[in-house]
């Protein structure tokens, strides 16, 4: 019985460190967080607490209110500091990475399948919705990045959709902040199984690249590289 009481100390003291963390990089965006949050709490309070007065409830309607603004507060502070951490990853490189590993169950995420010299980036997710690529960097430099990517896709898995986005605030675009709910809202064509497959097959695309025997120096004229596709 002391043990399970230390382990759940244990457990709530982390949070309280992790939410106050998040408070403190929250603050160092957002200057007004503690304001905001001082105000939804007190008018959440005050609101249930007048309402308890005038019908003659205000005990039962002022411990309502007092979980009410509680709930209101925690709310609020989410999705500001959600808004905060999005704003300081914004433009950093690797953003869009960190968005697909917490993009939640059914997805597998792999960064970096694709990059070039000017460090533009294509990271890769599998899911229900099939196959989408995420680019990150110079739009005009991934548009060429994408479409060699999808190729490689068609030849592996040709009956599996292939979506692609590029991170971005322009037209066209995804911004970093919608770039999750949009892969959510991504329309399911894929069973469980058929998701199983593509990642073996893109699994075994990828074993078979690492463990292709590259020549050391420059390459011979005329030699031509191996396709890497499994064989059907």
């Amino acid at each position: 019985m002391a043990r399970k009481d230390d382990a759940a100390s244990a457990a709530n003291a982390g949070r309280l460190k992790q939410i106050a963390l998040t408070y403190k990089m929250t603050r160092r965006a957002d200057s007004k967080i503690g304001l905001v949050l001082a105000a939804v709490g007190i008018v959440t309070f005050g609101v249930l607490l007048g309402i308890g007065f005038l019908i003659g409830y205000p005990v039962y309607l002022g411990i309502l209110g007092a979980l009410l603004a509680f709930l209101a507060m925690a709310i609020v502070f989410g999705r500001r500091a959600e808004r905060a951490a999005f704003g300081q990853m914004e433009g950093q490189p690797g953003a869009a990475a960190a968005v697909l590993d917490n993009i939640g169950r059914g997805w597998t995420t792999t960064p970096a399948v694709a990059m070039n010299r000017s460090q533009d980036v294509v990271h890769r997710a599998v899911g229900k919705a099939g196959i989408v690529l995420i680019g990150e960097g110079n739009p005009n430099r991934l548009k060429g990045l994408l479409a060699a990517e999808k190729k490689k896709m068609a030849r592996i898995v040709v009956d599996v959709p292939v979506n692609d986005f590029i991170v971005g605030n322009d037209e066209g675009q995804v911004p970093l902040k919608k770039l999750r709910t949009t892969m959510l809202k991504l329309p399911r064509v894929l069973g469980g199984p058929q998701v199983t497959q593509t990642n073996d097959r893109l699994k075994a695309m990828g074993d078979l690249m690492s463990n292709m025997p590259l020549p050391k120096g420059p390459m011979p004229k005329g030699m031509r590289m191996p396709k890497g596709g499994p064989k059907k």
